[in-house]
């Protein structure tokens, strides 16, 4: 059974940072691409951020450029996002995402297969 558990979310003032983990166990396969996607209320699921296998690809969702930077710990099966410069917009449930089909640069995509249950950040101004 596939489970991604996520930590690290929480209230911070605009300006400040957080950094998000993700664990994940039982993939049948050792090879495989992680993320994260965020959902703030009324409004659909974004891309944040995605990082192959090796950590040589990652990619950003345009409203995080500059901003948060994706990693991962593959002796820990563990990715991380690190989020800095945070402003009131960037509040959403954000949710930890595994393999599925990832190609990055121009016209670049993730399209996840298992999700997390997701963790809360709120920023306030």
């Amino acid at each position: 059974q596939v489970q991604l558990v996520e930590s690290g979310g929480g209230s911070v003032q605009a300006g400040g940072s957080l950094r998000l983990s993700c664990a994940a166990s039982g993939l049948p396969f050792p090879n495989y691409p992680m993320g994260w996607f965020r959902q703030a209320p009324g409004k659909e699921r974004e891309f944040v951020a995605a990082i192959s296998w090796s950590g040589d690809m990652t990619d950003y969702g345009d409203p995080v450029k500059g901003r948060f930077t994706i990693s991962r710990d593959n002796t820990k099966n563990t990715v991380y996002l690190e989020m800095d410069s945070l402003k009131p917009g960037d509040t959403a449930v954000y949710y930890c995402a595994a393999d599925g089909e990832y190609w990055s640069g121009t016209g670049g995509a993730y399209y996840p297969t298992y999700w997390g249950q997701g963790t809360q950040v709120t920023v306030s101004s």
